[in-house]
C-alpha cells in the first residue's frame, strides 16, 4: 500500500508476495527457470515496479488537491503544458508515454499549478486508454474547480503499437476534452492550441 500520493519512490511499496508468486509462475509459462541467477529477484522487482506504475490507484482526488484550491479574482487563461506521463495500455500491459497540456478559465477559483501535473499523474498511474485518460483529467479538474472551461490534450507514443501489431514507430496518438468555453467558443480553443504548440 502505498501510504503517500505525493511520494515519488517505490521506497514506499510493501512486498507483496502473491503478486511475486504470479510473477515467476509467469516466467515459468515463458519458459524460463525463475531460480536462475539473473531471475532470482525478478519476481520481486516486477511485482514492485507494477505496484509502482499503478500507484494512481491509490490516489484519491481530494488527497491530490490537498486544500491547494485558493479565491483569486483572475478570468484569464492558464495554462500548464508539456507534462510527461507514462501509463500502461490496458489491453496488452504495454507502456503508452507523451505530454499533455491543460488549461482553464478560472471562475473565482484557482488551484496550485503543480497539482496539474499531479492530477495526470493519478489517472495516467492505472491501466489506461489515452482517450479515458483524457476525460478523467478534464473532468476532474471541472469538478473541483467549477471553470469557465477546460481543456486538455494529451499526445502519446503506444508500445503495442510500436513493438508489436502493426509496428509503426513514428505514430503518436492525439487526445483531447474540451469543456465549457473551450468547446463553445472557437477563438478559445483555437488560442490553447496555438499557446501549447502541439507536436512531438
Amino acid at each position: 500500500m502505498i501510504t503517500d500520493p505525493n511520494i515519488d519512490s517505490e521506497a514506499s511499496i510493501e512486498r507483496d508476495p502473491e503478486f511475486e508468486s504470479r510473477v515467476s509462475d509467469i516466467l515459468g509459462l515463458l519458459g524460463e527457470d525463475p531460480q536462475r541467477e539473473g531471475l532470482l529477484r525478478t519476481h520481486y522487482r516486477v511485482a514492485k515496479a507494477y505496484r509502482f506504475l499503478t500507484r494512481g490507484y491509490e490516489m484519491e482526488i481530494d488527497d491530490v488537491i490537498n486544500e491547494a484550491v485558493f479565491h483569486e479574482n483572475y478570468n484569464e487563461m492558464v495554462i500548464v503544458k508539456d507534462i510527461d506521463f507514462y501509463s500502461l495500455c490496458e489491453h496488452h500491459l504495454l507502456p503508452f508515454f507523451g505530454r499533455c497540456h491543460i488549461a482553464y478559465i478560472p471562475n473565482g477559483k484557482i488551484v496550485g499549478l503543480s497539482k496539474l501535473p499531479r492530477l495526470v499523474e493519478m489517472f495516467s498511474r492505472r491501466l489506461q486508454v489515452q482517450e479515458r485518460m483524457t476525460q478523467q483529467i478534464a473532468d476532474a479538474l471541472q469538478n473541483v474547480l467549477q471553470p469557465l472551461g477546460v481543456a486538455v490534450v494529451c499526445e502519446g507514443k503506444h508500445m503495442c503499437m510500436m513493438m508489436r501489431g502493426v509496428q509503426k514507430q513514428n505514430a503518436i496518438a492525439t487526445t483531447s476534452e474540451m469543456v465549457g468555453a473551450f468547446e463553445s467558443n472557437s477563438k478559445t480553443r483555437e488560442e490553447f492550441l496555438r499557446l501549447i504548440n502541439t507536436g512531438f
